[in-house]
């Protein structure tokens, strides 16, 4: 990718590691945006698959059909509980195979009974109250609230997201403190074709376009090659967690909508530095007699 410019670029051998700055710039900005999107999105299903609902644990062997009925019926009753459903056996033997593999129907392993409760929208519970009013109907009875270690995930993972955007700053503006010392580079090599530009007639617009084209085109290769590099490594990442059930966290991989947010990696790239080569050249030109 070349243009036709007035300035020899070719001899300017600063210039030459301005695809590579940018490449890692788009490397590494495209894992964080990868990262922070990634975990936005989990923390956003969590939120909806898991807020809300109650789990009440059962011990085998109080967990009798009609003991569960008047659960299920108590809790029914409290305000606040939209719905209660005890689980099936099946369907408890399914909750405990992430951690114990796959489970015979005829293994004698006493596994507690599961009821699922999910309360109304914005409802609270004391939970030791409610325990207490279940523990009367059957002993041993243990009640889950999610939002209780929820809550702790989330904030953990918003500040994850948050980090991982003060990263992609931090990416940003190393490439920007770079992309400005190879363009002053360019300035000194170029000084004297610069001065002659100037004695014809040449305006600091069109000089600094010169050096804005050139930025564009290196940023251009810059962004392919490391546009290329970060989808092999997310698609690497994302066949290697495919097959990863982590229980009760949905998974945290990209959805086939935040793929697309991760163009705007090399494109904000590329402008980034046409408008730091821009500005620095006018600058710099300003302050020559």
């Amino acid at each position: 990718m070349r243009f036709r410019a007035d300035l020899p670029f070719e001899r300017d051998q600063a210039t030459r590691f301005v695809p590579w700055i940018v490449a890692l710039m788009v490397f590494l900005g495209a894992l964080a945006l990868a990262a922070a999107t990634a975990v936005g999105g989990a923390i956003d299903r969590w939120d909806t698959s898991l807020t809300g609902r109650i789990t009440v644990q059962v011990p085998a062997d109080q967990a009798q059909p009609k003991a569960l009925a008047r659960l299920v019926d108590t809790l029914v009753e409290t305000p606040g509980i939209a719905k209660a459903e005890a689980l099936s056996a099946e369907a408890t033997r399914a909750l405990v195979e992430p951690w114990l593999g796959a489970l015979d129907a005829d293994l004698e392993l006493p596994l507690p009974a599961v009821i699922d409760v999910e309360t109304d929208a914005g409802a609270t519970f004391d939970v030791n109250l409610l325990t207490g009013r279940l523990a009367k109907i059957t002993p041993g009875v243990i009640v889950d609230d999610h939002r209780v270690w929820l809550l702790q995930l989330i904030r953990v993972a918003r500040t994850v997201e948050w980090i991982s955007f003060a990263i992609l700053g931090l990416i940003g503006l190393t490439a920007i403190a770079a992309i400005i010392f190879a363009t002053r580079s360019g300035l000194a090599v170029h000084a004297a074709i610069i001065n002659l530009l100037h004695v014809m007639g040449a305006r600091d617009a069109y000089i600094a376009g010169q050096f804005q084209m050139q930025a564009m085109m290196l940023g251009i290769r810059g962004g392919i090659i490391g546009s290329v590099a970060a989808i092999i490594v997310l698609a690497l990442l994302t066949a290697m967690s495919a097959g990863i059930d982590v229980a009760l966290l949905p998974s945290a991989t990209l959805s086939p909508t935040q793929w697309p947010l991760l163009v705007t990696v090399p494109i904000a790239a590329v402008i980034i530095t046409m408008a730091t080569a821009r500005l620095t050249v006018l600058r710099a030109l300003a302050g020559m007699p």
